[in-house]
Formats: structure tokens, sequence, C-alpha cells
């Protein structure tokens, strides 16, 4: 009988053990498996509304009036954990942010965020109609997981060589809480893969590829650039973003949309961005007109590049003369 009960205290043993683990390590705070920090116990419905800035008062220089205006593509919207990128500033640009970037398609996209699904780095991808408007509002509704709760979204400037604005991995999640409210001002980008100035540029690629880089009022610093206003310390929001938690019921577990908001919704008001006058270098100097030694003068000439808008430095003299000199006058024969 003594035999028998020792192998029963022994597993008896190992199960007190085993028992006071498992106590112990369910004490601790749950550590989340996505190394985001959300240990959120179930998931929170959004509603993400984009708004588009891009006006003529606040951005003057060049604005696309016609053949395209000034627009918004489609949306691209995707929830994720750290071990995914959509984009990402400073790095090089992927085929799918190539292509969206310079043409709008998310074919390449849609594709690599399959891809991460399998690895379930990727929750869901969204999407939104675009914008036929340098301002307006666009709107889907996200239902986004404790495993997926970063948010990046990508949406291209039409016309444009290869710049749009978005967000990169943005946390909606903060330890066991869901974040009700954020709004983001958002930036243009360079794509880093077209080395077009303007709007309106034809496709030039870049090569070698570059990163991408934000696009600021002085970078690039080159007075050509669409984007280049020197007087002004930063540019203003050229579009937003406000992604608001909604209270799901019972009636409406899963409710995803796809539409443009009325335009009854006031866009956010800027102030008026001063465009100064730019001319173009001067002519070379024309032939003396009139008596070579006294009393002759000589003219040249230059153009307006760009007038000015919203109270910027007005033009300058754009015809100027001077006394001619000997080897610049018209002899008579």
């Amino acid at each position: 009988m003594m035999s028998s009960e020792r192998p029963a205290c022994g597993w008896l043993h190992k199960l007190l053990v085993l028992l006071v683990k498992l106590h112990f390590a369910f004490a601790e705070p749950l550590q989340p498996l996505n190394g985001t920090g959300c240990t959120a116990k179930g998931p929170a419905s959004y509603i993400l509304v984009f708004t588009g800035h891009w006006s003529p008062q606040a951005f003057p220089k060049q604005y696309p009036l016609f053949r395209p205006p000034a627009q918004w593509s489609k949306l691209i919207a995707a929830s994720h954990n750290r071990h995914f990128r959509l984009w990402e500033e400073g790095s090089s640009a992927s085929p799918g942010v190539q292509s969206f970037a310079e043409v709008g398609v998310t074919v390449e996209l849609m594709k690599a965020a399959k891809e991460a699904r399998k690895k379930r780095t990727v929750g869901v991808m969204y999407r939104t109609a675009g914008i036929p408007n340098g301002i307006g509002h666009s709107s889907t509704e996200m239902l986004i997981v404790p495993r997926n709760p970063l948010l990046s979204l990508m949406v291209k400037m039409i016309p444009s060589p290869d710049w749009f604005v978005g967000v990169d991995s943005l946390n909606l999640c903060e330890g066991n809480r869901w974040k009700q409210e954020v709004t983001v001002d958002l930036q243009p980008y360079d794509a880093g893969t077209d080395s077009g100035f303007t709007f309106s540029s034809p496709n030039f690629p870049t090569s070698p590829p570059e990163n991408i880089t934000k696009i600021t009022s002085q970078m690039p610093n080159h007075p050509a650039n669409s984007f280049y206003y020197p007087r002004l310390k930063e540019l203003p929001p050229i579009a937003s973003i406000k992604i608001t938690r909604q209270r799901r019921t019972p009636d409406r577990q899963t409710s995803i949309s796809n539409h443009i908001l009325p335009n009854s919704i006031n866009p956010q008001r800027f102030s008026a961005t001063p465009l100064d006058c730019e001319v173009s270098l001067w002519s070379s100097w024309g032939l003396c007109l009139g008596p070579c030694s006294r009393g002759g003068v000589r003219h040249r000439t230059r153009y307006i590049l760009l007038r000015p808008a919203n109270a910027g430095s007005p033009c300058p003299e754009l015809e100027e003369q001077d006394e001619c000199v000997p080897h610049n006058c018209i002899k008579k024969r």
C-alpha cells in the first residue's frame, strides 16, 4: 500500500505546482501578442472622415483649375499591427505605393495586404470614394480589433507627379482602452518615384528612386515647385482626418459604408496664403535708339511668371531703360 501511495503523492505535488504557476501567470497583466500594447477586451467601431482643404485661397500657386481640376483619389486604409507598414517616411516606396501615388491604382497595394493577412499582420482594408474637388469629404466605417489596432492610409493628390497625403501606423488603442476621437492634419508627401516639380508635370521617373519625403513650404527648395512658399514657415494643412468611435448596437454589428458626405458640412477654415509675384530674368539690352553720343536710350524687359494673390508682394517694373553705350549704337549709313 505504501508503494502505491507514493506515486499518487508525487502526481498531486506536480499538479499543485502547475496550478500555482498558472495562478501567478494570470495574475500578471495580459501581454499583447501584436507588440502594440493593446489589451482591449473587444473590437471598436469607428467612423473615419477625410476632409480635403485644397483650395485656391490656401494654395494659390499653380492651383489646378482644369484638365484635370484639383481633386482627391479614393482613400485606401488598412488596420494592422507593428509587423506591417503601408508606407513610411524616409523609406523607399513599395511597388504598390508607387503605383498608387503616380496613377491612383490600388491593385499592388491590395495584393500586398492580402499576403499580409495570411500572416495575420493586417486586419481589414478600407476604401472610400474619390472626391471630385479640392475641398470635400468622404467617409467609411471601420471595425478595429485589438490584434490590429494600428491604422495607415493614403490619398493621392490629383493632378500630381507622385504626391499623396496619409498617416502611418496611427495607434487607436491606449493600453486596455480604445481612443474615443482622433484628429490629424495632413501634409503632402512625395513618393520619390517621379521628379516632377508641379501639379501638371509630365511623367519623369526618378532614377534611382528616392525615399518618401514630406513636402514643405521650402522643400524642394526650387521656385518652380508648386508648394514653394518661402514666406511661410510651414504649409497649412491640405487635408485632415477625424476618427470617432461609434457605439455599437445589437442590430448594427459590422456595418461598413463608403460614401461622400454632403456639402452642407463646412470645411475647416484656414487663412489665405499670400502669393508673391514672380517675374522672369531680364532680357538682353536692345539696340540704342536716338543719338549715340548723347540722348540715346536702350531698353530691356521681363515678363510675369506668376501673378500675386491674397495680398502677396506686387509685381516689380517689367521694363527698364538705360543710356546708350558706343558699341550698342545703330550707325547711320
